[in-house]
């Protein structure tokens, strides 16, 4: 019975209770959206409207926002990734999260020892032993042991505890990984956003200018007798409405900054716009796209989502072993006198050693509650994982057609900003020439200030939605140094 009962033993200390966790499978699809994906966009003779090739499974920088080669925006990433406090946050929850795994793997793995010394001085009565007559006895007593406890992991709950801890630690990674995307994701957008407003800004202001112009002529020619009261309300009306619009774009530049400063870990009395003009801004003509199966591969958030799933698998594995036996082993050596003196002498040494089995037998099912409890989570856990990585294809799906339709539309809007143009300055001409009337110049005037207002922003949007794929693609975190 001995050879079976030590088998058995070992039998159980070389297995793990609950399911052993591999990482999902990567989804069974090869591109992102329905049909052909578009292999590049459509070019447009402007700043920022070079055609852009799609070049796939190529790989991503890690930091990724140097393919706009702007180096006021290179500098402010950098300060800001140094004094983010959300980063700071996440590197000191990773910190954490990394010291309890270490110290769990060694409290939970091996033994524990601990030394203990006393020191005690009694008085005993003799008439508790019957004799009355005898004076008192006082004795001092010494003693020194270590004590050796050790719990024995027969089916693998302690290294599915750690296991956990362990993705646990993982999860805390992925998330400073996101943290870190995030943050340059959103400064990225927010410094583009700022360098259209200024865009949008300078339009107006030009447009204002001109406007006055405008003004000034109509008003000569009231005075000669060639233009009416009328058309001098009608041109002071333009212009004041199109002064109206400069304090939103202002309030909007000035919100964008104050964000700006938070992003960078600065208050919002510190704000420092870069020196960032759209016009400035390289866009990349040649761009990656990841393989659908590399991407879960790549993404932080997928990533976040799996370790997730791992703990969670782990802690099947936990409340498994809860159900079978628990065997600790006990033992202390030390030595005991009545003077300190004699504690290292010969026959003063005492120890002890024990076992003791733990088999749960009745805890009103809460043992397999918890257990079932657990499995629950862990399908929680893996449908969550579902769902974050199809939103991640979905990201990548969106950020392609919008890179597609932002071609387009900057296309359009540039041959709609020419058009306006030149409707302008030829209605300013067939006006002054009076062979046109006061109202179609204004018409012109504000077709013009939408057509360039939009122009700005579609350009915007391309440098935006180029800076969305890098992100939605990982950010290149692989390839830090």
């Amino acid at each position: 019975m001995r050879p079976l009962a030590m088998g058995v033993l070992l039998l159980l200390a070389g297995c793990a209770a609950g399911p052993n966790f591999h990482s999902p499978a990567a989804p069974d699809t090869a591109r992102y959206t329905p049909g052909p994906q578009p292999g590049s966009t459509v070019s447009t003779e402007v700043a920022g409207g070079a055609a852009q090739q799609f070049i796939a499974d190529a790989d991503i920088p890690a930091e990724w926002w140097q393919v706009y080669q702007c180096k006021p925006l290179d500098e402010l990433i950098r300060r800001a990734l140094q004094n983010s406090p959300t980063v700071a946050a996440a590197e000191a929850t990773l910190r954490s999260a990394s010291e309890s795994y270490r110290g769990q793997r060694g409290a939970l793995l091996l033994p524990t020892v601990d030394g203990t010394a006393s020191a005690t001085r009694e008085k005993t009565s003799a008439a508790a032993f019957g004799l009355p007559n005898f004076p008192p006895s006082i004795d001092n007593a010494f003693t020194t042991s270590a004590q050796v406890t050790y719990k024995l992991d027969l089916v693998g709950g302690s290294r599915r505890q750690i296991e956990g801890l362990r993705a646990q630690a993982d999860y805390q990674r992925w998330e400073l990984e996101a943290a870190r995307l995030t943050l340059t994701g959103n400064l990225v957008a927010t410094a583009i956003n700022i360098a259209s407003l200024k865009a949008q800004i300078a339009a107006v202001q030009d447009i204002v200018a001109s406007e006055r112009e405008q003004l000034a002529v109509t008003e000569h020619q009231f005075k000669v007798g060639t233009a009416t009261h009328a058309d001098v309300l009608a041109q002071q009306a333009q212009l004041d409405q199109t002064e109206a619009t400069l304090p939103v774009l202002e309030k909007q530049l000035a919100q964008a900054g104050h964000l700006l400063a938070v992003l960078a870990g600065e208050t919002p009395d510190h704000v420092e716009l870069p020196d960032l003009e759209l016009d400035a801004l390289n866009l990349p003509t040649e761009l990656p796209l990841s393989v659908p199966a590399r991407l879960v591969r790549q993404r932080p958030d997928v990533q976040a989502a799996e370790a997730q799933l791992h703990q969670a698998t782990a802690q099947v594995g936990v409340a498994t072993a809860n159900l079978f036996p628990q065997l600790s082993l006990t033992g202390s050596i030390g030595s005991d006198a009545s003077v300190s003196q004699d504690l290292l002498k010969a026959g003063s040494g005492v120890w002890s050693a024990g076992a003791s089995l733990t088999q749960p037998i009745f805890h009103g099912g809460a043992l397999r509650s918890q257990r079932r409890s657990a499995i629950d989570d862990m399908d929680g856990a893996a449908a969550r994982y579902q769902e974050t990585v199809l939103q991640a294809l979905q990201q990548v799906a969106d950020t392609l057609r919008a890179l597609e339709a932002d071609a387009r539309d900057l296309s359009a809007q540039t041959a709609a900003e020419q058009s306006a143009r030149d409707s302008l300055a030829i209605a300013r001409r067939q006006y002054a020439a009076g062979v046109n009337s006061h109202t179609a110049v204004l018409i012109a005037e504000r077709q013009y200030q939408q057509a360039r207002q939009s122009r700005v922003q579609a350009q915007a949007a391309r440098y935006a939605d180029t800076a969305t794929l890098f992100q939605a693609l990982g950010g290149g975190w692989w390839n830090r140094t």
